[in-house]
């Protein structure tokens, strides 16, 4: 399969949405939310931390040419996996670290990545490794947010 997608959750969706967009291979990013219960949610209903959903963007990619590997690489460099529900300014639930996995192998990968990132890191990498449920698009105004707006309050 040549197209395929992969969802992250690295903190504030806007920042991590223009480091993946950017990347070689990379076909289209979008923002939304996922890892929660309730459907449809609004950006608002994330905030309140209630809805079980993270901030993630969902990147579809040309496999010939870059791999879920190198997805994982660029997520791991983008915040840090130790801090929970946390990166930079910006604290709740749905700011957590998180890797979605669409398939058995993207979830053996995010497993073997996260292990070998622990290496490097004194204090426990807290990054949820989930299986795809739901991904739930955002509203249009945090689309491709710093491209439109020059740049945001996210670390990034």
């Amino acid at each position: 399969m040549t197209i395929q997608t992969a969802i992250f959750g690295a903190g504030c969706f806007w920042g991590v949405e223009e480091t993946f967009r950017k990347l070689e291979g990379v076909n289209s990013t979008s923002v939304g939310y996922s890892g929660g219960e309730l459907s449809n949610p609004t950006y608002k209903e994330v905030c309140s931390g209630l809805t079980g959903h993270a901030e993630v963007v969902k990147i579809i990619f040309n496999n010939k040419i870059t791999t879920y590997n190198k997805l994982l690489k660029t997520f791991w460099q983008s915040h840090n996996p130790t801090l929970l529900n946390k990166q930079g300014p910006d604290i709740g639930t749905q700011y957590r670290s998180v890797i979605i996995y669409m398939n058995n192998t993207q979830k053996r990968e995010a497993r073997n990545s996260k292990k070998e990132i622990q290496q490097k890191f004194n204090n426990e990498v807290v990054t949820e490794i989930l299986p795809f449920k739901h991904f739930y698009i955002a509203e249009e105004y945090h689309q491709q947010y710093f491209n439109k707006n020059g740049g945001g309050s996210c670390k990034i």
